[in-house]
């Protein structure tokens, strides 16, 4: 099976400073992948080359070989708003726009040229659906989307994601600031939704990446220690670093 996402050793640095360590990491499609580690081991930054969002801080500098459906992402006449249409981002807090709940998930679609309005409803509805938020809603498209509690904004914000028919998701720890109702609405969401797309979240929590990664990836100190298989990564972990981190010896 031919791999969605590809990084062969890839380097970052922030100037002088070195975050990412020769990273190899290959993504199958329609795949759930975790990546994990301690606060600052690089995995957010890790996350943000998938759709060039590294690009936006000073002073960044990256080497080796990133591919989306097999093209090379980091080559000077890449796309980058085609790129982030088929990379779709998810972040910590929610962050809906100041806008009726309807116009932020329109918003992708009307950036990208969508202005017909029947063809708006249709998308918007649907994406509604996939992001299990449609029936809370459906009465209220045309208020603030500050209305919403924080679950509800956060899967607006999936919703939003996934208006403009992404091929993968990326998830910043998409759960962190929720209530635990509501961070089992969106790990549910995140396992029905893994049947179209494929998704790559960062999570400090090793418990929600066993309940709905696939794959595991531990990260430390700028480093790739380990991946491999959920369940393998954790009953039978093969590097120490990845034991003692899993056993709550360090994080």
């Amino acid at each position: 099976m031919e791999y969605i996402i590809t990084t062969d050793k890839v380097n970052l640095f922030y100037g002088e400073s070195q975050a990412l360590k020769d990273i190899s990491i290959d993504f199958l499609p329609n795949t759930v992948t975790a990546l994990i580690g301690p606060s600052g081991c690089g995995k957010s930054t890790y996350l943000r080359l998938f759709n060039r969002m590294n690009d936006l801080i000073d002073n960044v500098k990256i080497t080796g070989d990133i591919t989306v459906e097999g093209e090379n992402i980091y080559q000077k006449d890449t796309n980058i708003v085609e790129l982030r249409r088929k990379v779709g981002m998810v972040f910590q807090k929610p962050n809906p726009f100041p806008k009726s709940i309807f116009e932020n998930v329109a918003y992708g679609l009307r950036v990208n040229g969508v202005n017909d309005m029947s063809t708006l409803k249709e998308k918007v509805e649907f994406s509604l659906k996939q992001a299990a938020l449609w029936d809370e809603v459906k009465d209220k498209l045309k208020k603030s989307a500050f209305e919403l509690s924080g679950g509800q904004q956060q899967r607006l914000c999936i919703a939003r994601a996934l208006a403009i028919e992404p091929s993968i998701i990326l998830m910043d720890e998409p759960a962190s600031a929720l209530d635990p109702i509501s961070t089992a609405k969106i790990e549910e969401l995140i396992y029905e939704l893994k049947s179209k797309y494929t998704i790559v979240i960062v999570t400090h929590n090793l418990q929600q990446a066993g309940r709905v990664s696939d794959y595991t990836a531990f990260f430390y100190l700028g480093e790739l220690i380990e991946k491999g298989v959920t369940k393998e990564l954790f009953i039978n972990p093969k590097n120490i670093k990845t034991q003692n981190y899993i056993t709550g010896r360090f994080g």
